[in-house]
């Protein structure tokens, strides 16, 4: 059946692929360029790019190899406010967001998606390393590259108009499939780290916009050992950059085991003092019909990070997680993503965590 496709086309490799691909396989394909900035000079370029003014020239020669038509859409106000504000009040909340993961949600299948419905078009095609089997999300068969995880956030409804036309090649396969078709995108460099930051610097772009505010860096015990500038540029589990003035009485080094963005303390110490037992998720959202009681699974905490054995149990709008060992480093405001083997089952916000089991 021929569908009438919208490709979001990035500039990069893959997306450029995913078009040429859902061309081929005798769609009606439009490319679009998402214009995430009102001034594109201030994010990343080059290899670390995935929204700048570069981003879009190269999509539109893509596109033009390729034989679509292309256009570009200036989504920088919605991005703005679902993406980079979301980014800075969760830190100044003390958790830690994942950018990407919010773009999905509020951007690609959400504002993307909706203008695509309204134009008339069946679906919205990406480059991302996932599958789609009868509407189950799967993981990409590139374990490296998978993105699964990133697109858990997604609903059955958005899901149903996505098309993943690489999830089943690995990315060295892309980038040589890129070659043969003539897309110049083929040895671009993957983007990395966070578009909208310029310079990399996640602790100066927070302080820009929440300001210094001194507090105390103390350790479990609630001894004050250093201090910083502000809570928010710290995350759980972080051990460099932690400018503590007194060493451990052990000597060992120290990490985040909590931010209080209420008190504006960092608390710190060792690293088996990390380790989470149970999680507490909010605003599940499941890809099927959720399990009416605890049911046994697999869990995901970040985005390519390791997957854990767990008992999970849905209870409304909370979903309680208990891990068959420990998970270290388990921060709020990331996702929680469950998998029955390589098939999507749902996700939540993370937004509480125990150490000890109860």
């Amino acid at each position: 059946m021929t569908l009438r496709v919208l490709a979001a086309m990035s500039g990069g490799v893959d997306s450029a692929v995913a078009a040429a691909r859902a061309a081929e396989a005798g769609h009606d394909v439009t490319g679009v360029h998402m214009a995430l900035s009102s001034n594109p000079q201030s994010y990343r370029t080059g290899a670390r790019g995935c929204c700048t003014l570069e981003d879009s020239r190269d999509a539109r020669r893509a596109a033009d190899v390729i034989g679509i038509p292309f256009y570009v859409w200036d989504l920088a106000e919605r991005f703005h406010e679902d993406v980079v504000e979301d980014f800075v009040s969760e830190y100044a909340a003390g958790r830690t967001p994942n950018p990407c993961l919010r773009c999905n949600e509020k951007i690609k299948f959400a504002a993307l998606l909706d203008r695509a419905m309204a134009l008339g078009f069946d679906a919205v095609c990406t480059g991302h390393y996932a599958r789609l089997d009868d509407g189950v999300l799967r993981r990409g068969v590139d374990e490296g590259k998978d993105q699964s995880y990133v697109l858990a956030v997604c609903t059955p409804e958005q899901l149903a108009h996505a098309m993943f036309p690489l999830g089943d090649t690995t990315k060295a396969d892309i980038r040589r499939e890129a070659e043969r078709r003539g897309l110049q995108v083929a040895d671009k460099p993957d983007s990395h780290d966070i578009c909208f930051i310029s310079d990399g610097d996640t602790r100066g772009f927070l302080a820009e916009r929440l300001g210094t505010a001194k507090g105390p860096i103390v350790d479990a015990d609630g001894h004050e050992v250093g201090e910083h500038d502000g809570a928010y540029a710290y995350t759980i589990g972080q051990r460099k950059g932690l400018r503590i003035g007194t060493p451990a009485p052990d000597g060992r080094p120290r990490y985040v085991l909590d931010i209080s963005p209420v008190t504006n303390t960092v608390t710190v110490g060792p690293r088996e003092a990390l380790d989470v037992h149970e999680i507490t998720g909010e605003r599940p959202i499941w890809l099927s019909e959720p399990p009416a009681g605890p049911f046994g699974c697999r869990v995901q905490l970040r985005a390519h990070g390791e997957v854990h054995d767990c008992t999970a149990e849905p209870d409304g709008d909370v979903l309680r997680l208990r891990l068959a060992a420990p998970a270290r480093g388990v921060a709020a405001g990331q996702a929680a993503v469950l998998y029955d083997g390589d098939r999507v089952l749902g996700s939540a916000t993370i937004s509480d965590t125990a150490r000890v089991p109860a």
